[in-house]
C-alpha cells in the first residue's frame, strides 16, 4: 500500500498540472482609467455603432507628443485597445466597412491629420502587441487644436442626421472628427 501512495500522488500531479490555463481577464488592477462607451442607433436603417475605450485625464500632463507619442500607433484611449462595433455595414471616412467588431488605433500627429486604423485583431492590451498586418483600413482625418481644453479623452457622435454622424474624439486641446455614412434600408 506504501508504493501504491506516491504512484496515486504522482498521477494526480500530473493531471492537475498538465491543464491547460484558464483564459484571464486583464487584471482589473492594471487598468487606471475607467472604460467609457459612445453609441449611437441610426433609426431608418436599424444600424447600431458602439465604441468602447478606456478615458485617461490629462491630470496636468502634456498629452500629445509626449504621453501619446506623435507619429506612432496608439491606442486611441487607455487599458485595453479601444473597440468599434456595427451591427451593419458603414461609410467609415468614406472607406466601406462590413457589419463587426475592430480594434481602433489611431496615429496621432503634429500637423492636421491622423490616421485611424481598423485592427481585425481583438482583445489586444494597449497596442503593445498591434501587427499592422491585421489591419483592415487605414484612413486619414483631419485634426484641430482648440482652445478648449478637454480634461477626459472623450468620444463621442456628433451631428446626428437622416443618414450620416461624425464620430469626434476630444482630449487636451486636440479634436479629431470622423464622418459615418449609414445606408438606408
Amino acid at each position: 500500500m506504501h508504493k501504491l501512495i506516491p504512484v496515486l500522488l504522482a498521477g494526480l500531479f500530473l493531471l492537475t498540472g498538465c491543464r491547460e490555463p484558464e483564459p484571464q481577464e486583464p487584471d482589473a488592477d492594471r487598468r487606471k482609467s475607467p472604460i467609457a462607451i459612445a453609441q449611437t442607433t441610426h433609426q431608418p436603417s436599424n444600424t447600431y455603432v458602439k465604441i468602447v475605450y478606456g478615458q485617461p485625464y490629462k491630470n496636468d500632463r502634456q498629452i500629445f507628443g509626449e504621453l501619446v507619442p506623435y507619429n506612432e500607433v496608439w491606442r486611441t484611449g487607455a487599458n485595453e485597445a479601444t473597440e468599434i462595433t456595427t451591427t451593419k455595414e458603414i461609410m467609415f471616412a468614406g472607406e466601406t466597412v462590413p457589419a463587426g467588431t475592430y480594434a481602433l488605433f489611431s496615429i496621432p500627429r503634429k500637423e492636421d491629420s491622423w490616421t485611424i486604423i481598423l485592427n481585425k485583431e481583438l482583445a489586444q492590451w494597449g497596442a503593445f502587441d498591434y501587427n499592422s498586418k491585421h489591419d483592415f483600413l487605414r484612413v486619414e482625418v483631419p485634426t484641430l487644436s482648440t482652445d478648449k481644453v478637454t480634461e477626459a479623452f472623450t468620444i463621442r457622435f456628433s451631428d446626428i442626421q437622416e443618414d450620416s454622424t461624425n464620430i469626434i474624439m476630444e482630449w487636451d486641446q486636440a479634436r479629431v472628427k470622423i464622418p459615418v455614412t449609414f445606408s438606408n434600408p
